[in-house]
């Protein structure tokens, strides 16, 4: 039995009674959660992106007041100090230590040769131990010293010019690619590599961006912290790998959540139109149907229930048809202009559990809000105006 007290299979056989229109309204219900799905996946797919780019244990090194990489300036004495800080990690006899330049260049997009920003990140010989989620695809890696970089999988993939065995021109001179790397998804698949001493020679300058360091353990990262800010030579701030880059994601992230909640808030208004109209000519169609229910004695909260059920119904089916198009969007690789970088950052859409969550609430929201009237009006039905209709 439903809700209503009347059984399932009259919900199901008044709505199959209407398929046409059943069909239509579920179908615009599903392209509204469709919307509201794949924008949320879209903001869930930049931040993981993102903050799988961190290590727990690593501190990034930025001058006090910037957000971002290309906004900071650390010289070399600064450097040098950060280097011979106590708690640091080390393997095979190399402190994990990288003062790094990270600057931005831009290249022309595959198929259809729009620009594009791309970052370029010059790093010392510890650089790619502080990074092991990067893994080498195709080639090698560069050698200190030399014109010689790596592009990750989605530079290779997504601009021209950029693959193994081509070069590119930055800063005066031409830079050959001897490497793809592949980082598992993070935002180093939208980076290039390569050597930090002639990157700052090409590009003229004096300073290094940031500084990359790997603490012995995590109990360290707190103690190096503090050391750095008590430091007044430094005059630098630091940060856990993992907060910097969630910082770097929240702007963008939340722009498109609100952005994209705007539009979906926006077209289900349409969808509920639809609900409405298609519950309010159900109820025409079966004045005397109702005024038949009411004379065999099922109250009128009976009535509403049955023909709210209807809409639920509708508004569930559409919910699961748009949260399984929205899945098949998790095989799609985008890009965009992340706000806090400026360069291109290319991830997946991510559906969780609380996404989906969300969605199909969001459909029976619809629902009631596009059957509740239609229902109230068809449980308001005077019986006896209803078996003259029958």
């Amino acid at each position: 039995m439903s809700p209503s007290g009347l059984p399932w299979r009259y919900v199901a056989r008044n709505l199959w009674a209407r398929r046409v229109t059943t069909a239509l309204t579920a179908a615009g219900m599903a392209l509204v959660v469709f919307t509201f799905a794949t924008v949320l996946m879209m903001s869930e797919g930049i931040r993981a992106t993102l903050v799988a780019t961190g290590q727990a244990d690593n501190l990034m090194i930025l001058r006090k007041g910037a957000n971002a990489e290309i906004s900071s300036g650390i010289d070399r004495a600064q450097a040098g100090i950060l280097a011979a800080l106590p708690g640091v990690a080390s393997a095979s006899g190399l402190r994990l230590v990288s003062a790094e330049t990270v600057v931005l260049n831009t290249l022309a997009k595959r198929g259809t040769g729009g620009p594009g920003q791309v970052t370029m990140r010059g790093m010392g010989p510890a650089g790619a131990a502080l990074r092991p989620q990067a893994r080498l695809v195709q080639g090698r890696w560069f050698r200190p010293g030399t014109a010689e970089i790596v592009v990750g999988r989605s530079v290779a993939s997504g601009f021209a010019g950029a693959q193994l065995g081509g070069s590119l021109r930055f800063g005066g001179r031409d830079w050959q690619i001897v490497g793809v790397l592949d980082a598992g998804g993070s935002a180093f698949d939208s980076e290039i590599w390569g050597d930090a001493e002639l990157m700052l020679q090409s590009y003229r300058r004096a300073a290094y961006s940031i500084v990359v360091m790997r603490a012995a353990s995590l109990a360290d990262v707190p103690r190096l912290q503090a050391a750095i800010a008590a430091d007044l030579r430094l005059q630098l701030d630091a940060k856990p790998e993992v907060q910097f880059y969630e910082e770097q994601s929240r702007a963008l992230a939340e722009f498109i959540r609100i952005l994209g909640s705007v539009l979906a808030a926006i077209f289900s208004i349409g969808a509920v139109v639809g609900a409405m109209i298609t519950m309010f000519a159900a109820v025409a169609q079966r004045t005397g149907e109702i005024g038949t229910l009411r004379a065999l004695g099922f109250r009128r909260g009976a009535v509403l229930r049955a023909f709210l059920a209807e809409s639920l119904v509708l508004s569930a089916v559409g919910g699961v048809a748009g949260l399984a198009a929205a899945s098949l969007m998790q095989t799609v690789d985008i890009s965009t202009t992340n706000f806090q970088t400026f360069a291109e950052l290319a991830f997946r859409f991510r559906l969780t559990p609380s996404i989906a969550v969300q969605a199909f609430l969001f459909a029976l929201a619809m629902g009631v809000a596009g059957g509740f009237l239609p229902a109230w009006r068809a449980a308001r039905l005077n019986i006896v105006d209803g078996l003259r209709a029958a």
